[in-house]
């Protein structure tokens, strides 16, 4: 492990800016990054139209991200830890604008690929968001802050569902990239005037053939999940993608645990907490498909078929729009669990209350107001759950690996995302019902998704059970400061 330069006996407050303000403008980067990702959703049908492409074409705009951003999460972490957290975190804005931009500039496929890429690569600021609070936040307000800043996901999708679907119904739309690059642009200013720079840093070198080999690793990976069900299972091009996927990831870990300054701390992420917390969040990622899948096919299909709903897109955005609402509402209780009974406990609430949510949805699903309730008893789970997740990474790592470790932990939500996509692709394109010549998924099929759903709820449950309580050996003194001071004293509000 390369040495960590020390911090000053406050690292662990901000003595020139109040931590309510940094949260604040610390989740306005997260709204903005959400937000951005959010907007493209609702005009994807309508793509292969505006780019003048084929619709398996257009999808690589949805494909990229998700592999631009594996990528990049870890690799900004790791960054952030050896050369400043704020650094990154401007760099990740800029990508963000620059990508909004080339976006919002696009009349033909290959640029908005490109603006895309590097909205994808901006998928750090999450992490790194997280891993500035742990430095400059009070440990007694850890918590709240850290619930805030992951709940920041939920209301920019609340936010950029149901406006995109009404500005792309009703104005060019090309101006949903304008106003995510303006907002982009104004979080960018507020991180350079109120967001201080890491007090501590790693060092150490940039493991290039680690990233590289983990950048290989994940797209040959992510591309033969995420593709698999377009290019059939079974296709030359997926079994390829898979077999160099299990080749090069073997070795990149080999390589990883010999060299003396790894991308990732394998050792680190080998530690139990950390790695049942990687296995939880897998779970938990894959959790959040089902509600993102079953929704909005249940609410567009036709009513004629005895299950949709028939609503129009910007109904349709309006209804998703309180469970984004909800996983930030979740906040304050999350906080409040965590201080009172511990993040493990957190964990394991949230994913009892995801599964709740989605046994509601199986038996209550013919109404709008069934499943708006559904979605918001799923979306508290969720934010439960998320806020958990890096109170027990943090808890396990020291302060000068918290960027890496908390990037890490998102990664391996989005690898349990994109699996989520995949089987319920599957399901869903397996178990349909012909409807006037046109295939539709059929209302079992819709409700095997849901199971799915309250399965990997339950694996998230069983895993956080086997999450064990830090010792006083285990972690360094600020990781223990963190555990100690969430477990008492009074709630303070951010």
């Amino acid at each position: 492990m390369s040495p960590t330069h020390p911090a000053p006996a406050d690292a662990g407050k901000s003595a020139h800016l109040p931590a309510n303000i940094l949260v604040a403008v610390l989740a306005f980067a997260g709204i903005t990054d959400a937000l951005t990702q959010a907007l493209v959703f609702p005009i994807v049908p309508h793509l292969p139209r505006y780019l003048n492409a084929s619709a398996s074409d257009t999808a690589w705009t949805v494909t990229v991200i998700l592999l631009c951003g594996a990528v990049a999460t870890p690799v900004m972490g790791r960054l952030g830890d050896m050369y400043g957290k704020r650094r990154m975190l401007l760099i990740n804005m800029g990508l963000l604008v620059a990508g909004s931009v080339i976006c919002a500039l696009s009349d033909s496929l290959a640029p908005m690929i490109l603006g895309r890429a590097l909205q994808g690569l901006a998928n750090g600021i999450i992490p790194l968001g997280i891993s500035i609070l742990r430095e400059e936040t009070p440990a007694g307000r850890l918590p709240m802050a850290t619930a805030v800043m992951l709940g920041s996901l939920g209301v920019g999708a609340a936010i950029g569902l149901p406006t995109a679907a009404l500005i792309a119904d009703k104005v060019d739309w090309h101006l949903l990239f304008w106003i995510g690059g303006a907002l982009a642009a104004v979080a960018t200013l507020l991180v350079v005037r109120f967001v201080p720079e890491s007090k501590v840093r790693t060092g150490g070198r940039v493991d290039i053939t680690g990233a590289l080999g983990m950048t290989a690793g994940l797209v040959c990976l992510l591309l033969a999940i995420s593709k698999g069900e377009d290019w059939g299972w079974s296709s030359g091009i997926t079994l390829a993608l898979f077999a160099a996927a299990g080749i090069v990831v073997p070795l990149w870990g080999w390589y990883e645990l010999r060299t003396p300054h790894p991308m990732v701390n394998l050792r680190s992420a080998a530690h139990p907490q950390v790695l049942f917390a990687n296995l939880a969040a897998v779970a938990i990622g894959f959790t959040l498909l089902a509600m993102q899948l079953v929704l909005p096919q249940v609410l567009q299909l036709p009513e004629a078929t005895g299950y949709g709903l028939g609503t129009t897109l910007v109904v349709t955005g309006l209804v998703l729009a309180p469970q984004g609402l909800m996983l930030m509402a979740a906040s304050p209780l999350s906080a409040r669990v965590t201080r009172a009974r511990g993040p493990r406990f957190t964990l394991m609430l949230g994913s009892s209350i995801i599964a709740l949510g989605y046994l509601v949805c199986m038996v209550m699903m013919s109404e709008v107001w069934q499943l708006i309730l559904a979605s918001c008893i799923v979306s508290v789970g969720t934010g439960l759950a998320y806020s958990a997740l890096p109170m027990i990474i943090m808890a396990a790592v020291p302060l000068s690996e918290t960027a890496a470790a908390t990037s890490l932990n998102a990664l391996m939500r989005a690898i349990g995302n994109t699996v989520a996509s995949a089987v319920a692709g599957t399901v869903v394109a397996h178990m349909t019902i012909d409807f006037h010549g046109a295939e539709l998924p059929s209302e079992n099929a819709l409700r095997m998704v849901l199971a799915i759903g309250v399965a990997a709820a339950a694996v998230a449950f069983a895993v956080a059970i086997r999450i064990p309580r830090p010792r006083p050996g285990d972690a360094t003194p600020a990781s223990r400061h963190i555990v100690e001071t969430a477990a008492r004293g009074p709630v303070s509000d951010v």
